[in-house]
């Protein structure tokens, strides 16, 4: 088994996906902390969806193994599997532009990684942050609420290989496709592996897309839909139950945190 977890380790590049539309404030910022993890090999491939800020500016100016990419504006899930087919990468990590990555989340995902060679997907809890303005206009994140077990693809690494399982980002879905994606993966007993550490940092604020309840609420119906309608059309017209995501955890909290069950992005 050590010899097996060598061999893997070798063969571990992360591929990092950053969809942005009109980005310009927050980019560097999550370039910058995909850059703290210290791991080689790595590669960040930015898809611009359209932008009409000064984004494009930003992402031309980074230096290393960064990759830019510009498409008609299409929306998150042709910006996603747009990155996921130029991926050289056999480990796949996705970042929001206006989010973080923890500080360790690629030392502890890749190393559990590492020893859970049947683990196709590796997620961590997400602390979601609000955005707090001063007198003189200028702005900070700070904590909000206790961290949260949530489908986040942001909170996950992935083997490539577990896309050719479970298939692409369902490019008809404007919001909730990683719901979607998770809800595919889940259904097709993809192994999946949960631990207590806060790998995401998920940033509040008003021009978050997911501020549109209305349209959220829309492609949410629409993606539980979609879940009812593949079991019924596997189980013979029931529907079975899936597991929750707390179903998968492998290790314990960390000291202060409150476990929840799968909660909204």
């Amino acid at each position: 088994m050590q010899e097996n977890w060598i061999v893997e380790t070798k063969k571990f590049f992360v591929s990092v996906i950053i969809p942005v539309f009109n980005g310009e404030v927050f980019l560097a910022e999550a370039v910058e902390s995909i850059w703290l993890q210290n791991y080689q090999p790595l590669e960040i491939i930015i898809i611009d969806d359209g932008s009409t800020d000064g984004t494009a500016e930003i992402a031309r100016g980074f230096s290393g193994n960064v990759i830019y990419e510009y498409q008609t504006n299409s929306g998150p899930s042709v910006a996603r599997n747009k990155g996921i087919a130029m991926a050289r990468g056999n480990i796949i990590g996705f970042i929001d532009v206006d989010d973080l990555w923890s500080d360790k989340k690629l030392e502890v995902q890749l190393d559990y990684l590492r020893k859970d060679l049947s683990a196709d997907i590796v997620m961590g809890y997400t602390q979601r942050m609000q955005r707090t303005e001063n007198e003189k206009g200028k702005f900070a994140f700070k904590n909000w609420e206790q961290p949260l077990l949530t489908m986040h693809i942001g909170s996950a690494l992935f083997r490539k290989s577990v896309f050719d399982k479970v298939g692409l980002f369902d490019e008809s879905l404007g919001f909730c496709e990683d719901w979607d994606w998770f809800m595919r993966a889940k259904e097709l007993h993809v192994s999946i592996a949960v631990l207590k550490e806060v790998t995401y940092l998920y940033r509040r604020h008003q021009e978050n897309m997911t501020n549109d309840t209305e349209i959220n609420f829309k492609y949410a119906l629409k993606m539980i839909k979609l879940s009812l309608d593949r079991r019924r059309k596997h189980h013979g017209g029931r529907v079975g139950q899936l597991p929750k995501l707390s179903d998968f955890t492998v290790e314990s909290l960390l000291p202060g945190s409150d476990k929840k069950e799968d909660g909204e992005k």
